[in-house]
């Protein structure tokens, strides 16, 4: 039962991926498909007809729309993956560090919970633990 769980998983996902792959081919085989009616209610210069245009600026406006879409979430992963890499506070030469053993990672353990603002000064009347009447 768990098997068949993950693999509907597995497989939902990967229908998922190949949606997101084919979103510009299924645009244009809609537009195949459905032609003369984009023609009739969606065309822009149905009253042109000297411009042989087809439906092709509906088509037109709908790949523009999925572009910019692509462009937002690109730009919105871009701006998230570097607001990660700024706020990332892991050394960045760990490799020169020594590597922790289990003498050293027990004082670590059992030293309990160090408040990170108790040390300065200016934070102090700020932040302090609730008082009890």
């Amino acid at each position: 039962m768990k098997q068949l769980t993950r693999q509907g998983v597995a497989i939902g996902f990967l229908l998922l991926m190949l949606v997101k792959a084919w979103v510009m081919p299924l645009l244009y085989l809609d537009y195949e498909l459905r032609k003369d009616f984009i023609v009739a209610n969606f065309c822009v210069n149905k009253n042109r007809p000297e411009l042989n245009c087809d439906g092709k600026c509906y088509l037109a406006a709908r790949l523009a729309a999925v572009q910019e879409q692509e462009e937002e979430k690109a730009q919105r992963d871009f701006m998230f993956k570097l607001l990660e890499n700024i706020t990332d506070c892991r050394p960045t030469f760990s490799a020169l560090l020594p590597k922790p053993s289990v003498g050293n990672l027990l004082p670590m353990i059992f030293s309990g919970y160090k408040n990170p603002f108790i040390g300065n000064p200016a934070l102090a009347p700020i932040f302090h633990p609730p008082q009890t009447a």
